[in-house]
């Protein structure tokens, strides 16, 4: 008589009681560690935030730096001087506002055409000078991209820092380093008073980038469709917020006006 044990069913039976087991025991560790990674989820939107408006530990022209995790929360509170989150027509502070997911809030407005999605902004300062910082998000040529764009009160450039899921090693994935991001710097995005957003352009023939007036930045080679995946990611996000930029930089004129009719009639 043969042993239960020499059964295809004790071996199935084996086989479903380690699935359950060992999926119990990951289930659990999972379970333990969510707050660890949400934890680190929180630090990584911290340091590409503050990376954009250029607050990192990067030396010379080497490989990217951030700000430690350790130091990140710190730092993230005493540049961010201001978080927002646009809603159609209104703004309204959110301490939060980072965590929100723009994916999320994308598929919701694609879902629902009444839907008002919640476009955070973060209002950053370093050395006196004012950042506003951006959240993008596109498609590269083989899943998502994402990044961060600081621009000044004239829509200039301050920096930028992108990222992605499953670009090509050496390819289009090297849109996260620092020759390519560096390049952003100085850029303008508007053309007069049009916007007109970035183009990661072939055949730009500015391979110093001293062009800072042509929106254009020279493409990376061999990687066109993440290249234009930048540009469109760049012209879709940020137009949603031009108009509450425009709105604020109109209200610093009309406050510096006042100052000035002020200043006149004491004189």
């Amino acid at each position: 008589m043969a042993k239960f044990t020499d059964k295809n069913s004790y071996t199935i039976l084996f086989a479903v009681i380690m699935v359950l087991v060992v999926g119990s025991l990951l289930a659990g560790i999972a379970q333990g560690l969510r707050g660890k990674i949400s934890e680190n989820e929180r630090f990584e939107k911290q340091q590409n935030i503050l990376y954009a408006m250029g607050v990192d530990d990067n030396e010379g022209t080497g490989s990217v730096t951030f700000i430690p995790t350790k130091e990140v929360e710190a730092a993230f509170h005493k540049y961010i001087k201001k978080q927002l989150v646009i809603q159609g027509d209104e703004a309204t502070e959110d301490e939060n506002a980072y965590l929100i997911d723009i994916k999320k809030e994308e598929t919701h407005a694609n879902d629902d055409q009444n839907y008002k999605r919640r476009l955070p902004l973060f209002i950053g300062e370093k050395d006196g000078k004012t950042y506003y910082i951006i959240p993008m998000r596109g498609k590269g040529l083989w899943d998502a991209i994402w990044g961060f764009v600081s621009l000044d009160k004239d829509f200039v450039v301050e920096g930028v820092f992108f990222d992605h899921k499953g670009e090509t090693p050496g390819l289009g994935a090297n849109i996260k380093e620092r020759f390519f991001m560096d390049d952003f710097q100085g850029e303008q995005i508007m053309n007069g008073d049009a916007f007109v957003g970035i183009t990661v352009a072939k055949g730009n023939n500015d391979p110093l980038n001293e062009r800072k007036d042509d929106q254009k930045v020279d493409a990376l080679a061999g990687a066109t469709i993440t290249g234009n995946g930048v540009t469109d990611m760049i012209r879709k996000d940020i137009a949603r917020y031009i108009p509450y930029l425009e709105k604020l930089k109109g209200a610093e004129k009309i406050e510096t006006t006042d100052t000035i009719e002020v200043s006149d009639s004491i004189q």
